[in-house]
């Protein structure tokens, strides 16, 4: 899970800190691979979470995803048709999925540990 997350912070620091510029007809296809790179980060973090992690998995999801998305988006482009929603509307829901179910297992793991119990005298602090 550590790198996972390390290199989701590394992307988004090398993002803001190196300065790049892309054509505007390239938006479509740049939302596209950043929603996939994030459905791909947090389904990771969901599998290990699940003791499910597998790195090929991992990878094979992540460019599987981007092809796939980005294929929708060119034949899309090439047809007319505002075809890359398709795309955005399954990943989007994907990524929406497994943050429900990663919070889902962190609040159960937090109250297993007995995070949901205050003493008294935390109760009378919080509310």
């Amino acid at each position: 899970m550590w790198i996972v997350l390390g290199a989701l912070v590394l992307g988004l620091a090398m993002g803001t800190v190196i300065p790049l510029s892309l054509p505007l007809a390239y938006g479509h296809y740049l939302s596209i691979a950043v929603l996939a790179a994030l459905d791909t980060a947090f389904g990771g973090i969901r599998a290990y979470l699940e003791d499910r992690f597998d790195v090929g998995v991992f990878v094979t999801g992540f460019v599987s995803n981007t092809l796939l998305a980005g294929f929708f988006t060119f034949l899309g482009d090439r047809l007319g048709v505002e075809l890359y929603y398709a795309a955005l509307f399954a990943l989007g829901v994907r990524v929406f999925n497994n943050l429900g179910v990663i919070r889902r297992d962190l609040m159960q793991d937090w109250k297993k540990r007995g995070g949901h119990k205050f003493s008294p005298e935390q109760r009378e602090t919080q509310g």
